[in-house]
């Protein structure tokens, strides 16, 4: 209990720590450069104390559910020694936290209500609907390929900057190529999925599964992962935008 409570003030202070700079930089703008007052300073102070207590929470929980999980399940496929249920696991990982990213579901939800409003799709429920939806699916589909190429990377011990630079070099081709109105989805998409529900889970797959394989470095290997997942959405969403 005292360890789980020092834990638990350690990441509390961090987040104090992280905010401050923000905090230092809107007062700094606010009283020198503007010469205002704050307005509805006791709303201001419960609002930033809310958000110090959302991030401690989040960080607290991140250190005491998501990564154990994500290292433990990545050691028990390792010692498991079954390639196909490791991939199949990745897969499933990858679509699972991308499909719940809160930022994508907002991402999606305001490109459909664009794409309307613009006469790309028909303006209804339906057809916004069914746009967003298949962006996100479009989306996770991606980071679920992506997730098990990152796998198959660590295992082979594939350097990742060949990967990564081919990777961005076919991204360039089809901007090329695709209709200009998906573009800019298509690139907000892989920033999108490095959010807050993939990226601790992904990482600790990763850390986890260079950990528990002979001759592979967590620090050289166990990385980037991500990068794939920021890469691959906007492949598929530009593929997505040729076909719809």
């Amino acid at each position: 209990m005292i360890k789980s409570l020092a834990s638990f003030w350690k990441s509390f202070l961090g987040s104090v720590r992280d905010l401050l700079p923000i905090v230092a930089v809107v007062l700094f703008f606010q009283f020198l450069v503007l010469q205002q007052p704050l307005p509805n300073m006791l709303e201001l102070i419960v609002g930033m104390l809310l958000v110090v207590l959302g991030l401690t929470f989040f960080i607290y929980g991140l250190e005491m559910g998501l990564f154990p999980i994500g290292e433990s399940m990545a050691h028990a496929f390792a010692r498991k020694g079954s390639v196909t249920w490791l991939l199949l696991f990745a897969f499933a990982l990858g679509f699972g936290a991308t499909i719940a990213e809160p930022a994508l579901i907002a991402v999606s939800m305001e490109a459909a209500a664009i794409a309307a409003d613009g006469n790309v799709i028909v303006n209804n429920e339906d057809a916004k609907y069914s746009y967003a939806t298949g962006l996100r699916l479009t989306v996770a589909l991606s980071v679920g390929l992506a997730i098990v190429i990152g796998v198959i990377r660590i295992l082979k011990g594939w350097p990742i900057h060949y990967l990564i630079i081919g990777g961005y070099i076919l991204v360039v081709l089809m901007t090329m190529i695709a209709p200009k109105e998906i573009i800019g989805i298509a690139y907000d998409s892989g920033g999108v999925t490095t959010s807050t529900i993939t990226v601790p889970l992904v990482t600790a797959l990763g850390v986890g599964l260079a950990s528990s394989i002979k001759g592979r470095n967590p620090m050289v290997d166990g990385f980037g992962l991500i990068a794939f997942a920021s890469l691959t959405p906007m492949i598929f969403v530009m593929v997505y935008g040729m076909l719809i």
